[in-house]
C-alpha cells in the first residue's frame, strides 16, 4: 500500500469532480456495476487467460476499495 499523499492540485480536481460532476455514492455504484460486469464477462469469455487473472484480481480489489471509501456498503453492519 502506498503512503504518498495527493498533490494539492489532485485534491482540488477530486473535490471539484465530486462536487460538480457526480456524488460519491453515484460513483461508488458505477464502480461496483462496472467491476461486476467487466469481471464476470472476462471470466466467462476468456477462461484460458490465466496470465490476466492477477491483473483482474488487483483491479477488482482496488476498485472495490475505492467504492468503499466513497460510499461504505460492504463494511456496514
Amino acid at each position: 500500500m502506498s503512503t504518498k499523499t495527493l498533490s494539492k492540485e489532485a485534491e482540488i480536481r477530486l473535490s471539484n469532480f465530486f462536487n460538480q460532476t457526480v456524488t460519491p455514492e453515484e460513483m461508488a455504484k458505477a464502480l461496483r456495476q462496472a467491476n461486476f460486469v467487466l469481471s464476470l464477462s472476462l471470466i466467462r469469455e476468456n477462461e484460458t487467460l490465466q496470465q490476466e487473472i492477477d491483473k483482474l484480481e488487483n483491479s477488482f480489489y482496488w476498485l472495490n476499495e475505492l467504492a468503499e471509501i466513497l460510499n461504505p456498503y460492504l463494511d456496514v453492519e
